[in-house]
């Protein structure tokens, strides 16, 4: 076998899906399925919905974006080519409203997903909004110091 540091780009990701995909049994069923779930929870959740509602009118173009999004960072597929940050860094959210996404997050993986595909989509999830918030928090010009959170003024 060849070592993943002499592979090409196409070849090294090829090889990470597998190994995700084996230890996972992530597809993109199931990434659809999550995403669908979440978002519905979303969509009805008292502190995240008019969040959401003030961006998203029509629903499944956005839903469709996640897909690509979460078999990018799930499965490492490449299919998303956005620029999250961008897109969120000037929401009006701090520190509780990612702790509430994570929550919602969470309660749909552990529901809809077998135990390693939960853990993972899990870990990924807690990456990307502590990158966010890490980001939202630069842009507004707060240094956080390790431990701390975001919060707005």
């Amino acid at each position: 076998m060849q070592r993943p540091d002499a592979m090409d780009p196409a070849a090294r990701r090829a090889a990470m899906r597998a190994e995700i995909v084996a230890r996972t049994s992530i597809d993109e069923a199931m990434i659809e399925k999550l995403v669908r779930g979440f978002y519905d929870r979303i969509q009805k959740d008292e502190m995240l919905a008019p969040v959401f509602a003030e961006k998203i009118s029509d629903w499944e173009p956005h839903l469709q974006n996640m897909f690509a999004f979460w078999s990018s960072v799930a499965l490492a597929s490449g299919a998303y080519h956005g620029r999250p940050m961008e897109k969120h860094v000037f929401l009006p959210v701090d520190a509780a409203h990612f702790d509430r996404w994570l929550q919602l997050f969470e309660a749909t993986a552990r529901e809809l997903c077998p135990p390693a595909a939960a853990d993972h989509f899990i870990d990924r999830a807690r990456r990307v909004a502590e990158s966010l918030e890490l980001g939202m928090a630069q842009v507004a010009g707060v240094t956080l110091k390790p431990g701390e959170r975001f919060k707005r003024a």
